[in-house]
């Protein structure tokens, strides 16, 4: 069972930028597909931002030129970079692991972006 954790999340003005973390437990963590997904108030999960263990990124229309996605196999961890950031952002963040037929889901992380 692979473990999957997210942080950073948090409070930010419209225009600020935040980080967030996922760790994601075990040794086979740079052979995943790591992804992002959000889940806003009384909308469906949509993804956000996907990286292969090849480090090839797809990002979803509305974020792309302003979040990235990068990923540190030597700390199994994947990041989300987000600047510009707008209330339309606000959600709650998740973060899977896959590989072949398997997904890991972490917990969620929630950002809120609001004067």
């Amino acid at each position: 069972q692979v473990q999957v954790v997210e942080s950073g999340g948090g409070l930010v003005q419209p225009g600020g930028s935040l980080r967030l973390s996922c760790a994601a437990s075990g040794s086979m963590f740079r052979l995943y597909t790591m992804a992002w997904y959000r889940q806003a108030p009384g909308k469906q999960r949509e993804l956000v931002a996907t990286i292969t263990s090849s480090h090839t990124t797809n990002y979803t229309d509305s974020v792309k030129g302003r979040f990235t996605i990068s990923r540190d196999n030597g700390k199994n961890t994947v990041y989300l970079q987000m600047n510009s950031l707008n209330p339309e952002d606000t959600a709650v963040y998740y973060c899977k692991a896959e590989r072949l037929w398997y997904a890991y889901w972490g917990q969620g992380t929630q950002v809120t972006v609001s004067s």
